[in-house]
């Protein structure tokens, strides 16, 4: 049976918000701060029948709904999100293939209580599910994990692929440019990948990140595929610089791709799948990318005894991280990693030493009413250190201040 109690070392928790009952946070966290000065922190839902949610964090000891939207059809979900200024990304993604209505929705939250959707970028097909993650922090550019109408992927399992979509103009949004792992589509000359043995999550697109510092790379989770690195410099022709894959012998899932540029180094995580321990280990790898053809695994975050951990319910394991997106009211640090690790909560590790990461703050809540375990799917931070979690399945959102 799971603990009950709260477990915390430099973490102190402010406040806590269950989503009016639908605290089941996706993996998309963003942050406006709008004209008068109100702080909205927008928040995608992991399953059906909540679309997004507006919670107003200005006094983050004392959060309050603003709005919170239904889905627009059956079968979907809305997992990831971003936002620039006033307008705010939305991905959609169906449990099966051909349904129509599923993509990227493009919204106006100038009014946060009234959100208005621009316009629908449609990636629904024969082959598809939609769109499973997004990047926007540019304003003119979303990086999309997507399928679409065109591809047939060899294997359905390699659905999703990157796409670059221009919202430059928000009611008109247009497809730039896609790359896909060669062998994965019909009609390729490479063969395809030859399939996991032990596990096999696809050979499709989680992440795709791109930084003001080199916008002409992308950086890609790309699950059993593992870490690429795009040369996006012609988005209408993005081209592989490199590629590190260690499945097998590690479990797949490759999630999320963070490129730390003043110290040379990337930080990628693996996603925990299941809820039995049975993928262990998913961890998240420290990467020297002084060399961006050849990045070399250097250590992995520490993590809590799996024994302490696997019996509690949920999954245990790496997901998400704060990314350091380049927007006003992000946090940003290349020493220090806040991370979602499900049941183990929220841990932040310190990689002053890269060779020897160090865990120097951790919080994990109590299970919430009704679920089987703890299962912290995202993070984000702001520009004043303070952390949002979220809760896969009931927990809802957690303020989270640190106290190092």
């Amino acid at each position: 049976m799971a603990p009950q109690r709260e477990e915390a070392r430099n973490l102190q928790l402010l406040s806590h918000h269950d989503l009016d009952g639908y605290g089941n946070g996706g993996e998309g966290i963003a942050l406006q701060v709008t004209k008068s000065g109100r702080r909205i922190l927008y928040i995608a839902h992991e399953s059906a029948p909540k679309d997004f949610t507006g919670i107003d964090v200005t006094d983050p000891k004392d959060p309050r709904l603003v709005v919170q939207t239904e889905l627009h059809r059956g079968g979907i979900r809305s997992n990831s999100l971003a936002l620039v200024d006033d307008l705010l990304l939305v991905a959609y993604q169906s449990s099966a293939l051909g349904t129509p209505s599923v993509g990227v929705g493009i919204y106006d939250v100038g009014d946060p209580a009234n959100p208005k959707q621009v316009s629908f970028f449609d990636t629904s097909g024969p082959h598809s599910r939609g769109a499973h993650c997004l990047w926007f922090v540019d304003g003119k550019y979303a990086h999309v994990s997507t399928g679409a109408a065109d591809f047939v992927p060899t294997n359905p399992k390699d659905d999703q692929f990157y796409m670059i979509v221009d919202v430059g103009k928000p009611a008109s949004p247009t497809e730039v440019g896609r790359w896909w792992l060669p062998g994965t589509r019909e009609g390729d000359s490479e063969p395809a990948p030859q399939r996991h043995a032990d596990f096999d999550a696809g050979f499709r697109l989680h992440n795709a990140n791109v930084y003001p510092q080199r916008p002409d790379r992308a950086y890609l989770g790309y699950l059993d595929a593992g870490a690429i690195v795009l040369d996006i410099s012609d988005m209408s022709r993005p081209s592989m610089v490199s590629r590190v894959d260690y499945h097998p012998p590690f479990p797949g899932f490759t999630h999320t791709v963070l490129p730390l540029f003043q110290r040379e180094l990337m930080i990628v995580t693996d996603e925990a799948v299941t809820e039995d321990c049975s993928d262990w280990p998913k961890l998240t790898w420290v990467m020297d990318m002084r060399q961006e053809t050849n990045p070399v695994i250097v250590s992995t975050m520490p993590m809590p005894p799996r024994e302490a951990f696997c019996d509690r319910g949920g999954r245990f394991g790496s997901h998400n991280i704060h990314e350091n997106q380049p927007v006003p009211t992000s946090w940003m640090s290349e020493t220090v990693i806040v991370g979602a690790y499900f049941n183990a909560g929220v841990r932040v590790h310190d990689i002053g030493d890269p060779f020897r990461p160090q865990e120097i703050a951790y919080y994990v809540p109590p299970v919430p009413q009704g679920a089987t375990g703890v299962n912290i799917n995202d993070v984000y931070v702001d520009e004043n250190a303070l952390v949002y979690a979220i809760d896969r399945t009931r927990g809802g959102l957690y303020i989270l201040e640190m106290t190092l």
